[in-house]
């Protein structure tokens, strides 16, 4: 951390307390590190084949070490109007990476027409690189283009006619998301949707939210899994914790930082004229939710017994892809809902068209999972106002955790329940609520009447939304007595489609259904063998 001297001769001496308080007060909690950058120099040629060396004793970006040598200072000045493109092998190097990225082997220097977009957000920092080890560097490399269905994923389309790979760098330590978004040559959607890199030669996927620590000299490609939100996990919180970092090790009397503090002193001014403006619902929210809180509570033996019972429930992935959830219900047999595979199950010949499979250990976003792959579907049945289910027969001969069957229940009348799935495709959660009425349901959507068998599904106020399709639903016993399916919902206007309350399907009537198609398939006697096994 470099910190500006105590007090200064150009402020006001009003000032300089102040200075000398928060110089102590950064001094105390962030203690100067020994530069840890050795000494050492690389070799840069431009058009000619001509080499140049260049000695680079401390720590700092390619391009600063560079602007030592008068050379490159002419070569620069020639080309202020465009992209400088360091190149090493047909793979480019950004500018602002540590000039220790460039131990091994020399480079040639390019310059391309300049990006009508440039992202600016990682340019040119410098102290960053002070006290970190060159052994933390991790560089990794990732292909100039996208995988299939992706156009686009650099910001200069200018830059694949000279690279085929692009090199990233980072630490130890540090997020993939992060260090690719630290490179600025990347099209920032790639960071909004549920892209992963797929290594060029084991086919190893790896999500944006993992750790750069094992990517080291790997290629990658630039994969999209689907259009849905990123993973729990790989948010803007990390993010703003990273760049918040990056603050505190500038210098603290920096334009950079000074911005930062304003705009937090703006942000806290707007949430407390928000928060005054909202004391007037206190007393009606309180009113309405007070009464509840007392339902939603749950006995801690309950919760374990449910907490032993979720790892029997997994996340259902098409390609690699998450798309819902599911649960194990006997022997080697997955209940999920029919609309979670229906675009890529052939009804008519019976067979699933794209691979799926399903993950019963993902509970953290560091927690590897293979997954068990789905050999058939044995039972599929989809009608939005009706049935919506699917049983999936899996290919595997790993012990597999206990069926959910054998805790089957009927729906109760009210009361508290509990939701276990994976909802926006994160990480398994789950979810205390309390069913509505029925009567309650109709007066706030009168079009609940179109659904056929309405009046007979279980519905509650959740927060369980995309990817949590085909979750268990359990009663304050630990009853499993539906699955999780959908919500009723509206259109507002200027607005997407809204949820006024979701609902499951009683298993019961998977319990017929699943029975009925069993006699057609000449099953029947195991279909009513392992119900009345498990349920009488």
């Amino acid at each position: 951390v470099k910190l500006p001297k105590p007090c200064s001769l150009k402020e006001p001496k009003k000032f300089a307390p102040v200075r000398q308080k928060l110089y102590h007060d950064f001094v105390f909690f962030f203690p100067q590190k020994e530069d840890l950058h050795s000494t050492h120099s690389f070799e840069w040629s431009y058009i000619t084949k001509k080499l140049t060396r260049t000695t680079c004793s401390e720590a700092g970006t390619i391009e600063n070490s560079l602007k030592n040598s008068g050379s490159f200072k002419a070569i620069a000045e020639k080309n202020k109007d465009k992209e400088l493109v360091i190149v090493q092998g047909r793979r480019g190097i950004c500018s602002h990476s540590p000039c220790s990225l460039l131990e091994r082997g020399s480079i040639t220097l390019k310059y391309i027409k300049a990006s009508d977009n440039p992202n600016k957000a990682a340019s040119s920092r410098v102290r960053i690189f002070r006290g970190k080890r060159s052994g933390d560097l991790v560089r990794f490399h990732v292909l100039a283009r996208g995988g299939k269905n992706i156009v686009k994923i650099l910001h200069n389309p200018a830059l694949k006619a000279k690279v085929d790979e692009i090199t990233v760098w980072g630490y130890k330590g540090e997020k993939v998301k992060h260090a690719l978004k630290k490179d600025g040559r990347f099209c920032h959607y790639i960071f909004k949707k549920n892209f992963v890199l797929s290594c060029t030669t084991t086919g190893v996927q790896t999500e944006l939210s993992n750790l750069v620590d094992d990517l080291d000299d790997k290629t990658f490609q630039v994969v999209l899994l689907n259009k849905s939100e990123p993973p729990e996990g790989d948010n803007e919180n990390g993010q703003k914790g990273n760049r918040k970092n990056e603050m505190v090790e500038q210098d603290a009397s920096s334009t950079p930082m000074l911005d930062h503090l304003r705009s937090q002193i703006e942000d806290y001014v707007k949430g407390m004229k928000t928060k005054s403006s909202e004391l007037s619902s206190v007393p009606d929210l309180l009113h309405l939710e007070f009464g509840r809180n007392a339902l939603m509570c749950q006995e801690v033996k309950t919760m374990k017994k449910l907490m032993r019972l979720s790892n029997s429930v997994c996340q259902v992935r098409i390609n690699g892809g998450a798309v819902g959830s599911g649960f194990l219900w006997f022997r080697s047999f997955v209940l999920t809902n029919g609309h979670v595979i229906k675009d890529i199950y052939n009804l008519n010949c019976g067979q699933l068209q794209e691979k799926v499979s399903v993950h019963f250990s993902y509970e953290s976003l560091d927690q590897a999972d293979v997954g068990l792959e789905v050999k058939d579907v044995v039972c599929f049945e989809y009608n939005p106002e009706m049935r919506d289910w699917a049983l999936l027969r899996l290919d595997s001969d790993q012990t597999l955790p206990p069926g959910l069957l054998e805790h089957f229940g009927f729906l109760p009348h009210g009361g508290g329940i509990s939701i276990i799935g994976h909802p926006q495709g994160g990480v398994k959660k789950i979810d205390p609520c309390l069913i509505v009425p029925h009567s309650q349901v109709v007066d706030q959507v009168p079009l609940i009447t179109n659904y056929f068998f309405a009046d007979k599904l279980l519905k509650y106020e959740s927060s369980f939304f995309e990817g949590s399709s085909g979750s268990p639903v359990f009663d304050n016993h630990c009853n499993v007595v539906a699955m999780h399916s959908g919500g009723f919902t509206y259109d507002k206007e200027g607005m997407e489609r809204q949820a006024v309350v979701e609902y499951a399907q009683p298993l019961h009537f998977i319990l017929e259904d699943f029975i009925i198609q069993m006699d057609c398939y000449c099953l029947w006697k195991e279909a009513v063998f392992l119900v009345c096994s498990f349920c009488f």
